[in-house]
């Protein structure tokens, strides 16, 4: 297993992404909370930005210290492969919560749980306007 840090220069202060519904956000709770992530996780279900993609703007624009650690796997053909995971240091980890961090990572928290709360649109379910207008336009022939 191969182990590197990704930061580039530790000396510079880490920063949290303000708007705490997107993904760089989902994925740095997901770090803070001491747990690791692979490219893998069911948080980039149907979307287009990669694990990496995000990793790489946490380290480069808010300064976080990410390690990367590789581990040879298998892949769903029968052919041997290379994947990584991503982790935050513990005492990175420690520092940030002791600061500021408790109070984002409970912001980021509470804008999940207001984005699993809000109720789906259907589309077969809703009416266009110029359905409803047609309804309302019928029942003054009568």
């Amino acid at each position: 297993m191969t182990i590197r840090s990704t930061s580039s220069a530790s000396d510079k202060p880490f920063r949290y992404p303000k708007m705490p519904g997107t993904l760089r956000a989902d994925v740095l709770a997901v770090l803070l909370a001491s747990d690791d992530m692979t490219g893998i996780e069911s948080i980039f279900d149907q979307r287009k930005q990669s694990l990496s993609t995000v990793i790489r703007a946490l380290i480069r624009k808010y300064g976080w210290p990410i390690e990367r650690r590789d581990f040879p796997t298998n892949t769903a053909d029968g052919r041997a492969g290379w994947a990584s995971v991503y982790c935050l240091p513990q005492e990175v980890i420690d520092a940030a919560l002791a600061g500021s961090g408790r109070d984002w990572l409970d912001g980021v928290r509470a804008a999940r749980a207001a984005r699993r709360r809000r109720p789906l649109r259907s589309p077969s379910g809703a009416k266009s306007k110029a359905s409803v207008a047609l309804d309302e336009g019928d029942g003054d022939r009568e």
